[in-house]
């Protein structure tokens, strides 16, 4: 009900600025075959650089992973945070899938925290360098740094808190803050088990592959800036004469400052942002269009793939599950 309430919030802000714009203005520009072509190769780019992320971190760690796989925790992931309150599925979507494939608890985590730093290692730079050519863009350049930051610390204290259960709870009782929370003994055990796991996955990083490492790196930036360039190639197919720095840079603040918001798919803010953000710049027939297609080739064509691929790994499972169930009553009978 919360996803269906929040999608349809995001749909109705989104028809009724599309509707505003048309009415004062007429009809929409048109936008060209050739700029749609564009946006769609943009986002095809964009998700197999960040599947190569994913594929070239796991190589890095010395983790057998297939590309097939790291596509789909790529774009199940993509579905896991798009139903989510402040995109909080898609880490436990991608663990999943993960786990389907057979990948130890352990590794999934230090792949997924890899890709994580990568992701915020890249939007670091490429903060600092749209910052340096983009100068006296107005308030654009300190939300992007503050957003950046932000993502950074939140990326980082999640890694820190890992590295200290990681070495101080690995073994023992549960402490008090775990039974406050209802992590009894057995369940805590369990956890050990995981984080001695994860303790040795942690030494192991520090052998991990340069080559693999830089590569997986690169194509974070890659990726990054494909998803930023999907705004330019619609707006400027419909009016030649925007700025760029303005296209370049908001999208930036949307995507990355979207995910805080508590409802799934922003339930209208990130719409209303746009609007507040860019309706000085854009006509308002253009403003319309250009969001309207801009949150289809970095939203909602996400959710349709990312479904996809969630779907086929739940079937998959439901599938497999009664031949897991016959192995172990074999196996006990034996």
């Amino acid at each position: 009900m919360l996803v269906a309430a929040s999608f349809a919030a995001t749909l109705g802000v989104a028809a009724y600025i599309l509707w505003s714009g048309w009415a004062s203005a007429g009809a929409p520009p048109r936008i060209p075959v050739a700029a749609h072509l564009l946006a769609l190769l943009a986002v095809l780019a964009e998700i197999i650089t960040r599947t190569v992320k994913i594929h070239w971190s796991a190589a890095a760690l010395r983790i057998p992973l297939r590309f097939v796989t790291a596509l789909r925790v790529c774009l199940g992931g993509d579905f896991g945070a798009s139903i989510t309150p402040s995109r909080s599925g898609a880490e436990p979507a991608r663990f999943l899938i993960l786990a389907e494939a057979g990948v130890p608890s352990a590794h999934a985590l230090l792949i997924l925290f890899t890709e994580l730093f990568l992701e915020m290692s890249s939007l670091g730079v490429l903060c600092f360098v749209l910052a340096s050519g983009f100068r006296g863009s107005g308030l654009v350049v300190p939300l992007m740094t503050g957003i950046v930051g932000g993502y950074a610390t939140i990326v980082l204290s999640v890694g820190a808190f890992m590295y200290l259960l990681a070495h101080r709870n690995a073994h023992g009782p549960p402490p008090v803050w775990a039974g406050a929370v209802g992590l009894h003994a057995g369940r805590w055990r369990t956890i050990q088990r995981s984080l001695r796991s994860l303790r040795t996955s942690i030494a192991a990083l520090k052998h991990a592959r340069l080559a693999p490492m830089a590569a997986a790196f690169v194509a974070s930036m890659v990726h990054v800036s494909l998803r930023l360039a999907v705004l330019p190639i619609i707006a400027l197919a419909m009016d030649p004469s925007l700025p760029l720095a303005t296209l370049v840079l908001w999208p930036l603040v949307f995507l990355y400052g979207g995910a805080v918001a508590p409802a799934p798919g922003g339930g209208g803010a990130v719409e209303y942002a746009f609007k507040l953000a860019l309706t000085r710049v854009m006509s308002p027939a253009v403003l319309g269009g250009a969001l309207v297609w801009w949150r289809f080739y970095t939203f909602y064509l996400y959710v349709l793939l990312g479904g996809l691929a969630a779907g086929g790994t739940a079937l998959r499972a439901i599938r497999d599950e009664p031949r897991g169930r016959l192995h172990q009553l074999a196996q006990h009978a034996r």
